[in-house]
């Protein structure tokens, strides 16, 4: 292939990947989304809520830490739209977002190889 015909098929590429990358806002609101998930003891929380609601107490119990901990990472996730709280009589329980956050953590855990 000649000098100019490759940098031609270089530069389509290049464009066409371009093209097809999300705007800047969405992508700020991805790495804030990876960011948020990005620490151990949140993705611990994660995995605790796939067993379905919980209040702090019992997050804290799963996850082995304090109650003053899990609710400062709970904020952090539940700013970041990963997941949901809601009152309960006096308790407020925690809940993943939706089914989205159950299936990047199972890909994450796939790409890895480790148990899901």
């Amino acid at each position: 292939m000649k000098g100019c015909e490759h940098e031609a098929l270089h530069d389509d590429l290049a464009e066409r990947a371009r093209q097809s990358m999300p705007d800047d806002e969405s992508i700020l609101s991805l790495a804030a989304a990876f960011k948020a998930i990005s620490e151990p003891s949140r993705l611990k929380i994660l995995f605790a809520l796939r067993q379905g609601e919980m209040c702090v107490y019992h997050i804290t119990r799963a996850v082995g830490s304090t109650q003053s901990a899990v609710s400062h990472q709970l904020r952090i996730l539940r700013e970041g739209h990963i997941i949901r709280a809601r009152r309960d009589g006096q308790n407020i329980v925690y809940s993943l977002a939706d089914a989205h956050v159950v299936a990047v953590l199972a890909l994450a855990c796939e790409h890895l190889n480790c148990a899901f």
